[in-house]
């Protein structure tokens, strides 16, 4: 393994952008001291089906899709050997999720990954990327999909609890396009993902959607930026959190920009979070800015309460006791987001994970 050596601007907490990571829990992803590991722990765990590829290519082959500021990302353009390609030929209708899982190698040096998911144009596909164990990660993930294509992604973070993870997936979405992105962060100790949409194409709908639950001591961060440069591009984002634990933290930054000569934009973004315990805390920021006023619609919203102590009245008055109560209320706030995985076997899966925490969590 090697140590970074850059020129890369180090973040310190001033900048908008990071003023709410803790960055002394980074173990250097942000500032160059971490070691760099040599594993590639991306692979494909689907059966060859055809139409759907995926190899490795080299990165002076394969240049980012998209420009960017960020300290972490160009971290990761800079050390990463090889770029993990998956390709969904065009025309190619996939019935089955190609499922894509990490292999991980612990948290004494760190993996800079790229990835590219690249649809041609009329495919539609879903892929579904596990990430578990303990490591030290930083990812960019980048998305093509091309005119009339339909890709849903799904990345399930269910870390153990000493992972730092650090990624961007970014999405280019072409005309008449559809891309679904379903994100699942309950496990890690610091977790910090930036979901973006570039629409290219006219027509283009995008759906970010998510799910976040944090315990004692953890900290979640979800950066979600739209960038509407076209007309007539529609996008609905809708997270949802749920906290609980002494010091329990999650940020949800909405950032959503309707320029000038995006006229026809329909736009709406929604968080939610739910404190079960006293000590969690909960960030929610939703932004949009707006350069033109001939649009369909923009919107956006965001909540912090506690329990509904109505629902837990009902079910207590029907004799159901006050933890399956509790776990009754939390298990509806996530289901509109869990039950859109189209995966009965993952969804059970990420519901007892969650019963599991509320129960170590005593909430």
């Amino acid at each position: 393994m090697s140590v970074l050596t850059t020129n890369i601007l180090v973040p310190h907490g001033r900048e908008e952008s990071w003023r709410f990571t803790p960055l002394n829990r980074l173990k250097g992803l942000h500032d160059g001291s971490a070691a760099i590991a040599e594993h590639r722990s991306l692979s494909l765990r689907s059966d060859v089906t055809p139409g759907v590829t995926f190899e490795r290519i080299s990165r002076e082959l394969l240049p980012s899709l998209s420009t960017t500021d960020d300290a972490v990302m160009n971290r990761v353009r800079e050390f990463s050997s090889d770029v993990a390609v998956l390709k969904i030929a065009a025309n190619t209708e996939v019935s089955s999720p190609i499922h894509l899982s990490r292999k991980t190698f612990g948290i004494n040096a760190a993996e800079f990954s790229r990835v590219l998911i690249h649809v041609g144009s009329n495919a539609r596909a879903t892929v579904i990327l596990a990430n578990t164990g303990d490591t030290l990660l930083a990812e960019e993930i980048e998305f093509k999909v091309e005119s009339g294509a339909n890709l849903t992604f799904v990345t399930l973070q269910e870390w153990d609890s000493q992972t730092v993870h650090v990624g961007k997936h970014h999405a280019i979405v072409d005309k008449d396009a559809m891309f679904k992105s379903i994100t699942v962060t309950i496990g890690g100790s610091v977790v910090r993902l930036l979901p973006t949409v570039e629409f290219t194409g006219p027509g283009a709908d995008a759906h970010l959607i998510g799910v976040y639950f944090a315990t004692a001591g953890q900290f979640f961060e979800h950066r979600i930026f739209v960038d509407h440069c076209v007309p007539n591009a529609k996008s609905r984002v809708n997270f949802k959190g749920a906290l609980s634990g002494d010091k329990a933290h999650t940020v949800w930054i909405g950032d959503v920009f309707i320029r000038a000569n995006a006229e026809g934009t329909d736009t709406y973004e929604l968080n939610r979070n739910l404190l079960l315990t006293d000590g969690a805390r909960a960030d929610s920021v939703p932004n949009l800015e707006i350069e033109t006023g001939e649009i369909v619609g923009a919107g956006h919203a965001s909540t912090t309460g506690r329990f509904d102590d109505e629902q837990l009245f009902y079910l207590m008055s029907r004799g159901i006791s006050v933890e399956d109560a509790r776990r009754l209320v939390v298990r509806g706030f996530f289901a509109e987001i869990i039950t859109e995985i189209a995966d009965s076997e993952i969804q059970d899966r990420l519901m007892q994970r969650i019963d599991d925490e509320l129960v170590k969590a005593g909430a």
